[in-house]
């Protein structure tokens, strides 16, 4: 019967500590978010196994975002603006998917 009681009292002081979480700190919550977006970024480029471990890796260090020798090509300068443009005049649906295709073919 003692053996039932103490382990009754053991199972009840330990019960409260276990229930609590602790709630995230900021500095974990900037990492969960960049943790996000690198992951957006590496689907974004289609990548798979050794070159998304890779870019993960550097994304997470800074290495990705604070590139300042990338230069965008032709075309991704050409779909910024566009959609910056597109953006502006406030398109949504049809008419955005038709602006876009007129911009970016002239």
């Amino acid at each position: 019967m003692r053996a039932l009681s103490a382990l009754f009292l053991i199972t009840s002081l330990c019960t409260p500590a276990l229930a609590q979480s602790p709630a995230p700190s900021a500095a974990q919550a900037a990492q969960r978010d960049r943790m996000k977006t690198c992951n957006v970024d590496a689907g974004t480029q289609k990548l798979a196994g050794d070159a998304r471990k890779s870019f993960i890796a550097d994304c997470l260090a800074g290495k990705n975002a604070s590139a300042p020798d990338k230069q965008l090509t032709t075309q991704q300068a050409k779909m910024k603006t566009c959609n910056a443009d597109a953006s502006a005049k406030g398109l949504k649906g049809t008419a955005r998917r038709s602006f876009m295709s007129n911009c970016l073919k002239g």
